[in-house]
């Protein structure tokens, strides 16, 4: 006969102290005749009789004396451990490992992390900054953000934004080089290049031609890995790039900015929040998760509607820029 060891301790511990099983079951929210059972299954698993009792009576054996004496601290340090525990869940303080890309910490990931540690002073926020993709298990993650494509792995993952992949060039760059009128005309100007974290070999930029999303290898006059440099490669004039619309959105809106090839952005990918267990998440985990999705869900902040792409779009010019040794 299969027996729940801890719960039947439990209930040999509890009749004990009590010295009444009928006690014991209401104070453990069973019948009295489950207690029994869990007594009777406990004293055939160990192949000893821990009570002498009769209807009206329930006395300790020495064999129960004995086990009570060697069971009852272990039981009562296990019970603070799982208090302990219930407690650490619902706590709003402790650790909170957030993981997130360099490219929407800034703009996305801070302002919710700044709200959040306004709200709760006592929660410990670790925040790792990584283009990878990691092993949220290996990593001990408690909330991760991913852009591109929903992760895998076990993990609960919620779509938060539509990510928009929009060309853009400062005006003092189109002042002297001109603009692309067409996606090939890219390659005849100076482009910026972000390297894929995992290979270190710069990404292709990725157009919407008609219902398709088309990759094309545009050659990076300026190439890094790291967003914010990218940006201000493009900010200082030094290039033409494709930057992430939580990105481009508040440079464009500002002027510093001007979209270009507008009716080629691409918005196949997403932002994601995840987790891993909506049952097992810790209180503070679960309030930063929801104040994300209050805060960056859908917010018109973070894309760039058609109207303003159209208002903000410069009128390309007819002519490919010159070029010296090949180079604009």
């Amino acid at each position: 006969m299969a027996i729940n060891e801890l719960r039947a301790i439990a209930n040999f511990v509890k009749a004990a102290e009590l010295g009444s099983l009928r006690q014991a079951a209401a104070a453990q929210g069973i019948t009295p005749q489950a207690s029994s059972q869990l007594l009777v299954q406990l004293e055939a698993h160990l192949g000893v009789r821990l009570f002498h009792r009769t209807t009206r009576s329930l006395g300790l054996t020495e064999e129960g004396r004995q086990f009570l004496a060697e069971a009852q601290p272990g039981l009562a340090t296990l019970q603070r451990a799982v208090q302990g525990a219930r407690r650490g869940r619902e706590e709003m303080a402790g650790p909170l490992r957030i993981v997130a890309p360099r490219s929407i910490l800034l703009e996305v990931v801070w302002p919710v992390l700044d709200a959040f540690c306004r709200r709760h002073p006592l929660v410990e926020p670790d925040v790792q900054l990584d283009d990878r993709i990691g092993n949220w298990v290996e990593d001990r993650v408690d909330v991760g953000f991913r852009s591109g494509h929903p992760p895998e792995g076990g993990v609960v993952a919620r779509r938060l934004l539509t990510l928009q992949l929009v060309v853009c060039a400062a005006p003092a760059y189109i002042a002297r080089h001109g603009m692309p009128a067409r996606i090939e005309d890219l390659a005849h100007h100076r482009c910026s290049g972000f390297r894929h974290p995992s290979t270190g070999k710069p990404m292709p930029w990725e157009f919407r031609v008609g219902e398709e999303i088309v990759a094309h290898a545009v050659p990076a006059h300026f190439c890094t890995n790291d967003v914010e440099a990218e940006a201000r490669a493009v900010l200082g004039g030094h290039a033409i790039g494709q930057l992430v619309g939580t990105t481009a959105a508040p440079l464009v809106r500002s002027g510093q900015l001007v979209p270009l090839l507008t009716e080629h952005v691409a918005e196949h990918l997403g932002l994601f929040v995840y987790y891993g267990s909506r049952a097992a998440l810790p209180a503070r985990a679960r309030a930063f998760i929801d104040l994300a999705v209050e805060m960056v869900a859908n917010n018109p902040a973070y894309t760039l509607a058609p109207r303003e792409l159209a208002r903000a779009a410069v009128q390309p010019r007819r002519r490919v820029p010159r070029s010296v040794g090949g180079r604009p």
